[in-house]
């Protein structure tokens, strides 16, 4: 598969969106997502984390009519590919032998970043261990929202 560059969106990244809050909008601003999701990605496991989310939040049909939109918007990147499977190893390897505990959906997401070579837009501090060595993230301070 040839190296594809560009940026994937964290869920975290897409929550923000999502609600359409000052981090969201700071973060869109930006990176000018609104108007150009169709060159974004994401992993197929954010839209599974997305949509438990929604109804985790108890978000109503108009809200997830817009995020089904927003998904739909977006290149879903599949993680059955053997690249993501090997990135997966690797970056769950790296973790265990630093002694860093990552969530398996979290290992998923930079397995599919390190695979596409897209650099990873986050809110996530969970994934600085990867960050030069293993992918590229841009990681936003979910305090400020900025990066740093």
């Amino acid at each position: 598969m040839p190296t594809v560059i560009g940026y994937l969106l964290d869920t975290n990244i897409l929550l923000e969106l999502a609600r359409g809050n000052p981090r969201g909008r700071a973060i869109d601003a930006r990176f000018n997502l609104s108007s150009s999701l169709s060159s974004s990605m994401i992993s197929v496991v954010t839209v599974g984390e997305m949509l438990a989310l929604s109804r985790k939040f108890g978000w109503g049909q108009t809200k997830i009519g817009a995020l089904r939109m927003m998904l739909d918007e977006l290149v879903w990147i599949d993680i059955n590919r053997q690249e993501v499977f090997d990135a997966y190893a690797e970056i769950d390897h790296v973790g265990e032998t630093l002694g860093i505990s990552m969530g398996k959906n979290d290992v998923w997401i930079a397995a599919t970043a390190k695979a596409t070579g897209a650099t990873l837009i986050t809110t996530d501090p969970d994934f600085d261990h990867l960050h030069g060595t293993h992918i590229t993230r841009i990681w936003f301070d979910p305090d400020t929202s900025r990066s740093p």
